[in-house]
């Protein structure tokens, strides 16, 4: 735990220790993905190797709106995916959004955690869940499941999978 989320003893403390743990492995990972193999995908039905990437280094914005609003409404904004042309756009736009999910998590009271959030596409609502249940399922999670999937297209790919939960057959020791 940093020592800011430390200091505090506090949901927003412990959101914000665990987006810092996971965000050094996501942006290695994001570290490692060469632009020659941005339009790289296992299967035809796959994201590409720069779409997934940038989901994943997007998926913490959601953060920021989690906290702040009620909901998300794709019926309101003309949503354009982010396309890197170089790694170091890709890492850029991870920093960018995780810089703005822990200071958004920062301002974030207790009290706000089990407020409802929703997800929805004009009259259409995805879902409603607390907030809390936004930020674990939703974002962390979320971020979690597509690294798994980047983690792989790594490997398919002959690139040095970094040490994630323990060893990599690449790297061994953390």
């Amino acid at each position: 735990m940093s020592s800011t989320a430390a200091a505090q003893n506090t949901i927003a403390a412990a959101l914000i220790a665990e987006l810092e743990n996971e965000g050094k492995t996501t942006r290695t990972i994001l570290e490692r993905i060469p632009p020659e193999k941005f339009d790289w995908k296992p299967h035809d039905k796959s994201m590409t190797m720069s779409r997934l990437a940038t989901h994943v280094a997007e998926m913490h914005s959601w953060t920021v709106s989690t906290v702040k609003d009620a909901e998300i409404d794709f019926a309101k904004f003309d949503y354009k995916p982010f396309e890197p042309k170089t790694t170091e756009d890709l890492v850029g736009l991870f920093d960018k959004s995780y810089n703005e999910a822990i200071e958004a998590l920062k301002g974030a009271s207790d009290e706000i955690w089990s407020e409802p959030w929703s997800l929805k596409n004009g009259e259409t609502t995805y879902f409603t869940m607390p907030k809390i249940a936004v930020i674990r399922t939703m974002v962390l999670n979320h971020i979690v499941h597509h690294r798994g999937q980047l983690s792989v297209y790594l490997r398919l790919n002959d690139i040095s999978v970094p040490p994630i939960y323990g060893p990599s057959a690449d790297e061994g020791q953390m």
